[in-house]
């Protein structure tokens, strides 16, 4: 039995894999609060987290919890846990939705000379929602803080530091900081100079961990808190689309993924870094050695829930109403947390061209579902990739709903394979989790081949673009890009 953890932003998730029966076990969740001000500000204490985990494995079974013999964590990219010498948590945890740092990010930017020798140099710019912005914020607002960091860690290096005592990190989610050169895998010595020339930031850093690799073992103390076997390995884990390319068998050129939660990601695998010159796509390492372009809109299944309760819908009420034609004079722009795809941190969610005649609920929920599929399309490099893929996989929550599954496919108009279990990131850490132990034991096979004799699909879900449609979402995608205008102009930074 594998154990695959995934600390997101509005619940921890536990899976239970049995990789011998190819066969989820059981899935547990616990939900977890979220800090939010009006400055952008959006935090989570890491105490919530472990708190989290232990109401999941509590749920779990006994005899079943006795037979986990690894254990991997996926985790929510960017957010900045600021550790003590002595492992006290510093400070409440910046998470990877803030905007609060949109100052500190023009300040490493100037620092280091720009955003295009940021590209150039390290892969990436420095936005908002990276952990570079987030440590020099902490400098400036919580100097006492800053004085006791002794360790900068992601959250779910944060759970594994928790589960094995040890502080490293990993390439894939450390690629998300800004602070990694992509290309060499090593952090950048300027642009740890960029954050803070006053101090040395190579000390506050963890070593890099090889993906897959066992970074410890499970503590006794833990394992008895959560009825776990003492002694077990822990791998290095990743971040959340790192490990969701695992669990949708991304993890080679030519496939595709694209990840309906709380924001939205495309991703896809490839044998060589690929950088952006305009920065519209985050150039991330992978957890498997190679490295996974990414596309990401802050605002996807956050939109649809925020909608559902304002309007008192259940799920398949909101699925009703969203699936209804919308006005073709009807706009929703659902920048809830301002937007990365297109670069709007401060912009605000809008509807337009509402009036006394479609003023309804068909039309204040239908659109809210295609703010990912919008940002994909509005970046030339993403649409030259997915014309490349063939084999597109979703997951995440927002994956359960027959309408998005059937816009996703129309948008790209690439047919979409539903897998029989949605959980990407928590199966793909346990899916690493196996993979890490059977190259322990002296069995290593390549990942793509352990992950297609493990991963079934479900063809009953999976769908086919329609022609109409197709056409029809052009058309959307050209009134999209004027709308985003106008509110760049009215919530630009």
């Amino acid at each position: 039995m594998f154990l695959g953890i995934d600390v997101g932003t509005q619940s921890v998730k536990a899976l239970l894999y049995d990789a011998q029966r190819r066969q989820v076990v059981d899935v547990q969740s616990a939900a977890v609060d979220l800090i939010s001000k009006a400055d952008g500000t959006r935090e989570q204490l890491a105490a919530w987290w472990l708190a989290a985990l232990g109401a999941c494995l509590a749920a779990f079974n006994r005899s079943d919890r006795s037979r986990v013999v690894a254990i991997s964590v996926a985790g929510q990219q960017h957010g900045l846990v600021p550790l003590a010498a002595d492992g006290r948590v510093l400070a409440p945890v910046k998470l990877w939705c803030d905007t609060s740092t949109l100052a500190e990010c023009k300040e490493i930017t100037e620092a280091f000379g720009g955003e295009a020798r940021c590209i150039a140099e390290v892969g990436n710019p420095i936005l908002p929602g990276y952990t570079a912005s987030k440590i020099r914020w902490l400098k400036k607002h919580r100097p006492g803080d800053y004085a006791q960091l002794a360790t900068i860690l992601l959250p779910h290096d944060y759970l594994n530091f928790y589960l094995t005592g040890e502080r490293v990190m990993e390439c894939g989610d450390a690629s998300g900081t800004g602070l990694l050169d992509i290309r060499c895998r090593a952090w950048h010595i300027g642009m740890l100079a960029a954050v803070d020339a006053e101090r040395d930031m190579g000390q506050l850093l963890p070593p890099l961990a090889e993906s897959g690799a066992a970074i410890g073992q499970l503590r006794v103390d833990v394992a008895a808190e959560l009825g776990l076997p003492a002694g077990i390995p822990v791998a290095s884990g990743g971040g959340d689309n790192m490990m969701a390319a695992i669990g949708t068998g991304n993890v080679s050129a030519g496939r595709l993924t694209v990840s309906l939660g709380t924001s939205g990601t495309l991703f896809t695998s490839a044998d060589q870094p690929v950088v952006d010159p305009e920065g519209a796509l985050a150039a991330f390492c992978s957890s498997t050695g190679g490295w996974l372009p990414l596309l990401c809109t802050m605002n996807c299944t956050v939109s649809t829930e925020l909608t559902r309760r304002l309007l008192a819908l259940d799920i398949d009420a909101l699925e009703h109403h969203a699936a209804a034609p919308a006005g073709a004079q009807v706009m929703t722009l659902p920048f809830f947390n301002g937007e990365r795809s297109p670069n709007l941190p401060t912009g605000k969610a809008c509807i337009t061209g509402l009036d006394e005649n479609n003023y309804s609920r068909e039309n204040c929920c239908a659109r809210r579902w295609s703010p990912l599929s919008m940002a994909c399309a509005g970046s030339r490099r993403t649409a030259r990739t997915v014309l490349r893929c063939r084999i597109l996989r979703l997951t995440g929550g927002g994956a359960g709903s027959a309408t998005w599954r059937q816009m996703v496919a129309d948008i790209f108009n690439v047919p979409v394979s539903m897998q029989t279990v949605d959980e990407g990131a928590a199966l793909g850490a346990a899916l690493q989790a196996a993979w890490m132990s059977q190259g322990a034991r002296g069995g290593a096979v390549a990942l793509q081949q352990l992950v297609d004799a493990q991963l079934a699909l479900d063809p009953a879900r999976s769908c086919e673009p329609r022609a109409e449609s197709v056409a029809a979402y052009d058309e959307h995608y050209r009134s999209y890009l004027r709308h985003v205008q106008t509110v760049g102009a009215l919530y630009g930074a």
